[in-house]
C-alpha cells in the first residue's frame, strides 16, 4: 500500500468553484446561504436555530483533525454557496468519506456539486486513498440519483443507522468509489462539467 498523504490544508480550485478550508471568516456568508430550511431536510444535524452552531461545530472538527470541511465559493460571483467535508478519515486503511454536503437552492442542479465531488475525489485519490465513501438518507432520492449519476457504486443500506433531529431513525444508503474506478468516474465527471460551458 502506498503511504497516504495529508488531505487538507489547501484550497482546491476548479473552473466553477473553489473549496476553501472552513474558517470563521466564512460564517456570515454561509449563514446567509443556509437560510432556507429545506436545505436541512435530510441532514442529521439540528439547525433549528440556524446553521451557525453547525458551522461552529464543523470548524471545531477541522481544528481537531476529525474532519476537513470546506466552504464552497462560486467563482462566477464570489458567493459562498454551501459546504462539504471529508469525514471518517481512516488513513491506515486508505479510506475516507465525503459528506455533510449542503448547498443553497440557487447552487443546486448546477456545476457546483459535480465539480466539488471532482475536486474532492481527485484530491483523495491523488493522496493515495483507495476508497471514498458517500452515504445519504434513504428518503433523499435526489442525493442518491446524484451519486449514481456521478458513477459511484451503491453498496446497500444500514437500517436504523442514525437518529435524525427530524424525529426518525434514518436508513443510510452507502455508495463508494475505489481508486481503480476513479479514471472512469473522473472521465464521466469531466464530460458532465463540460456541458456547463
Amino acid at each position: 500500500m502506498n503511504k497516504v498523504e495529508v488531505l487538507g490544508g489547501r484550497t482546491l480550485k476548479g473552473r466553477f468553484i473553489a473549496l476553501e478550508i472552513l474558517e470563521q471568516r466564512h460564517f456570515d456568508g454561509l449563514v446567509r446561504a443556509g437560510s432556507d430550511p429545506a436545505i436541512w431536510t435530510y441532514m442529521p444535524h439540528d439547525v433549528s436555530n440556524g446553521p451557525r452552531v453547525f458551522l461552529e461545530w464543523l470548524a471545531h472538527e477541522n481544528i481537531s483533525g476529525r474532519m476537513i470541511t470546506y466552504a464552497v465559493r462560486r467563482l462566477a460571483d464570489d458567493a459562498l454557496v454551501g459546504s462539504t467535508s471529508y469525514l471518517s478519515i481512516v488513513p491506515e486503511h486508505a479510506r475516507v468519506e465525503i459528506g455533510a454536503t449542503w448547498y443553497e437552492p440557487g447552487a443546486q442542479a448546477s456545476a457546483v456539486n459535480p465539480e466539488a465531488k471532482y475536486l474532492l475525489l481527485g484530491n483523495a485519490f491523488g493522496s493515495n486513498y483507495n476508497r471514498v465513501e458517500l452515504k445519504t438518507d434513504s428518503r433523499n432520492k435526489r442525493s442518491q440519483a446524484a451519486m449514481r449519476k456521478m458513477g459511484a457504486t451503491e453498496e446497500g443500506a444500514l437500517r436504523g443507522h442514525l437518529w435524525m433531529p427530524q424525529g426518525y431513525y434514518r436508513d443510510s444508503v452507502y455508495f463508494s468509489v475505489l481508486a481503480s474506478e476513479w479514471p472512469e468516474v473522473k472521465a464521466g465527471l469531466e464530460a458532465r462539467l463540460a456541458t456547463f460551458g
